[in-house]
């Protein structure tokens, strides 16, 4: 059977999706879409375009995520992106930082479904690859199914057929980004009726998600998931997503296994300057759940945050949850 490409993707997370948790990631999943941090089209036109927007092949499939509402520079950063290898860009119209909102882009921008339209038509005459959006179900007051209809059908105009729609409203003013992904209630009918009233888009839903099993459920409904913050806290829940979600029963690596092949990843990352802490620190959740898990989590935040911390560092720790100590008194988180 063939599968949407966004059937299951990991959500664009600030200070958490960067190159090293992307490559962990994919060693647990063969087939689940990643996507990068939010980088502003300005960054990428003034700042240091290779080092924002490098990545290792085996990431792939990869997104990368732009924000900005200038339709010329986003274009000339969506060429960038292509030209580096990514295989989809992706519009945030969803993030509700007061930084984002003074840049003139995020979620704000649902204010503007035409210059939203405008954005993703620059970035398509630019780019074969897909273009494609992350939007919320609205703002403040601006709530209504309607509302979020008539978003949707303006930008599908431009030729954007893949929307990922966090199924909350965003609060511009007066709740802080945590608090606007907890606070407004989940909406997931919203996004399912949008799947009925557009069925010829791609229709993925993002919110509130913590298993593949409730991913599986709205699969009923939708054509894509995308988990966020449960990927991150609990990341061994994508090994069993390529069988659990794409029917690709290959052998799923035990947590141990995931550990081996970061090793040489790690080696050859400090190699270049990277410290152990930039990337184990996305490693944290790997053992969650399980007897000695934090231990693993002490190891890695005490020593692995000092200097000469290598691969040795890492291996003491996955050498403590084999043993099954937990010097804290407890066995699973």
């Amino acid at each position: 059977m063939t599968h949407s490409p966004w059937r299951l993707s990991v959500a664009p997370m600030m200070e958490w999706t960067d190159r090293h948790d992307r490559y962990f990631l994919r060693l647990l999943s063969r087939h689940t879409r990643l996507y990068t941090e939010m980088v502003t089209a300005a960054a990428l036109l003034h700042g240091d375009a290779a080092r924002l927007l490098g990545f290792d092949g085996r990431e792939h499939p990869l997104a990368l995520q732009l924000g900005g509402s200038d339709p010329a520079a986003l274009a000339r950063a969506a060429a960038l992106g292509e030209a580096e290898g990514y295989d989809e860009i992706n519009l945030n119209v969803g993030c509700p930082s007061d930084r984002v909102q003074e840049g003139r882009f995020g979620a704000c921008l649902m204010a503007e479904p035409a210059l939203v339209a405008d954005c993703v038509a620059a970035m398509r005459a630019r780019v074969k690859i897909p273009v494609t959006v992350k939007h919320r179900l609205g703002i403040d007051d601006h709530d209504s199914y309607e509302f979020t209809h008539r978003f949707v059908d303006t930008v599908r105009q431009a030729g954007c057929g893949v929307f990922i729609v966090h199924a909350r409203k965003a609060i511009l003013a007066g709740l802080s980004p945590k608090e606007n992904r907890e606070v407004p209630p989940l909406v997931y009918g919203n996004v399912y009726r949008l799947k009925r009233d557009f069925p010829a888009l791609v229709i993925a839903l993002n919110g509130g998600v913590k298993s593949l099993a409730e991913s599986a459920a709205h699969l009923q409904q939708v054509d894509g998931v995308m988990i966020g913050r449960e990927a991150y806290h609990n990341p061994y829940l994508l090994a069993a997503a390529d069988a659990t979600l794409f029917e690709d029963r290959h052998e799923v690596p035990t947590r141990a296994d995931i550990i081996d092949a970061m090793i040489p990843y790690i080696e050859r990352a400090q190699a270049q300057g990277h410290s152990l802490h930039s990337i184990t620190r996305h490693m944290l959740g790997l053992y969650h759940g399980v007897p000695g898990a934090r231990t693993f989590r002490r190891i890695l935040s005490t020593e692995g945050v000092r200097r000469g911390a290598g691969v040795h560092t890492l291996r003491a720790a996955l050498a403590a949850v084999e043993r099954g100590q937990d010097a804290a008194g407890g066995g699973a988180d």
